[in-house]
């Protein structure tokens, strides 16, 4: 739904390229096929003769780079980052890529995901007597590396990453390699692809449409792969754990054109609705979804039940970023810019209304309020994810139990609040069925944290102390 009302972000989404002549211009069109996934900053390193060179900025990636910017940024090589923040806040020192030089020869880093162990290696390397630059998480690693003591750079980079738990997509670029790396459990997505002759890794397969690249293979959990001159190399920097990657890619992040571990996002919230429908079928007259994560899942309930679906809500694409403020009281202004229901669809309607997740609760009251203003008779709210009654720790911003509506209610009290004819959420078994993994297995697994409070790591409170060598 909207990101921005609702109170539920991904962090950031990443796109790297080797070999390209015009790779920050390939770039460019790569984070802006990615914009959903972050649009508080936005920016580009590329490697020319031996040097590092990027811009970045606050704003959408077309307002980063409007004033020629990308003309200055030649090289065969680039990574760049839209970021959301969460972890360590926002403000232009935290955009990515970080560009970080030294004696020993420049690096940039951009990463998607959140290192839940970042406080505590902080305060151990700051007693060490490293200096951060940032708030942001990922600038640690860019200061474990610098102090390993490991012979090669590819050797200090797998040492690094060892200390590190949580979920990380990292792209690291230096004047002659290019690094991929993915957290042992694989949170986040991210793939390879190969364009021509170079190649690009992506955290959305969207991406490789865009640029004409064509999808190789997904990066593997606890895989670090090394792009140079030679070609390219796969090591492995820890053991693969079971695949927890997060179900809101599929519930809610991902855009519906994109391959998430070789499954079809749109396909795969289809199948979301289907079993939603079958879980929890109402007598209704049309359906309809909350743009634009839920369309896909509403076309799913309508088939699955033969009710038509219908546009009863059109989502407004020219508002502004600056009407939408962090504040609660503002919040429901905000929904009645960004979303409009179509009076002529939904007057005299018994209404389903489809949408992945309830966080809060505050928008899913505004739009039924909405939708009976506009003459709905009754309004049944069905939604694609199981309760959300946990926060979560690898790069969301749930960071807390008192904010999630489903930690202290029940569905009943939650449809109360909401004012629902009916309320009914996808079962745990349901969605991993629809998703296309049913029995989780090692190869297929799936987070389902913010559901069960199963954490795959060890969370905040009961993590375990690492010594970073001295």
């Amino acid at each position: 739904m909207l990101a921005e009302i609702k109170g539920l972000n991904e962090e950031c989404g990443i796109f790297g390229i080797w070999g390209h002549e015009e790779a920050a211009q390939v770039t460019y069109y790569g984070l802006h096929s990615l914009q959903h996934r972050g649009q508080e900053g936005a920016g580009i390193v590329v490697a020319h003769h031996g040097a590092l060179k990027g811009h970045k900025g606050l704003g959408l990636v077309t307002e980063v780079f409007s004033n020629g910017e990308l003309q200055s940024l030649y090289g065969m090589a680039a990574i760049g980052h839209v970021r959301y923040s969460t972890a360590g806040g926002g403000g232009y020192e935290n955009v990515q890529p970080l560009l970080f030089r030294s004696q020993n020869g420049s690096l940039a880093l951009a990463h998607n995901g959140n290192l839940v162990n970042a406080t505590e290696l902080k305060l151990q390397l700051e007693q060490q007597g490293s200096i951060f630059q940032t708030t942001s998480d990922t600038e640690v690693l860019a200061h474990l590396i610098r102090r390993s003591h490991a012979p090669t750079l590819k050797e200090q980079i797998k040492e690094a990453l060892t200390y590190l738990e949580g979920a990380f997509a990292f792209l690291l670029l230096t004047e002659t390699e290019l690094y991929i790396a993915l957290d042992p459990y694989g949170f986040r997505p991210l793939s390879i692809g190969r364009l021509g002759n170079a190649y690009v890794v992506a955290s959305e397969t969207c991406a490789f449409d865009v640029v004409g690249a064509t999808y190789e293979r997904e990066v593997e959990p606890g895989e670090l792969i090394i792009i140079n001159s030679e070609g390219i190399h796969s090591e492995r920097f820890a053991p693969k754990k079971t695949r927890s990657i997060c179900s809101m890619e599929y519930i809610y992040f991902a855009r519906p054109d994109s391959n998430v571990d070789g499954i079809n996002i749109h396909t795969a919230r289809k199948n979301l609705g289907k079993r939603l429908a079958l879980e929890a079928p109402v007598e209704a007259d049309i359906v309809t979804g909350v743009p634009d994560s839920s369309i896909s899942v509403a076309i799913g309930y309508a088939e699955a039940t033969g009710i038509p679906y219908e546009l009863g809500l059109i989502k407004n694409r020219y508002v502004g970023r600056t009407f939408i403020q962090p504040s609660q009281s503002l919040r429901e202004q905000g929904v009645k810019m960004k979303l409009s229901p179509v009076r002529g669809v939904v007057a005299g309607k018994r209404v389903v209304m489809v949408d992945d997740s309830i966080v809060r609760g505050t928008t899913s009251k505004r739009i039924v309020t909405m939708l009976r203003e506009a003459g709905a008779t009754e309004v049944h709210v069905r939604i694609s994810s199981p309760p959300i009654t946990h926060p979560c720790f690898y790069g969301i911003d749930t960071s807390t139990k008192e904010e999630l509506i489903a930690a202290t209610r029940t569905v009943e009290e939650i449809r109360n609040i909401i004012g629902a004819d009916s309320l009914a959420f996808l079962s745990h078994e349901g969605l991993l069925e629809a998703i296309g993994r049913p029995d989780n297995s090692p190869l297929r697994g799936q987070c389902l944290a913010c559901f069960t409070g199963a954490y795959p790591t060890n969370t905040c409170q009961e993590r375990t102390q690492l010594v970073i060598k001295q």
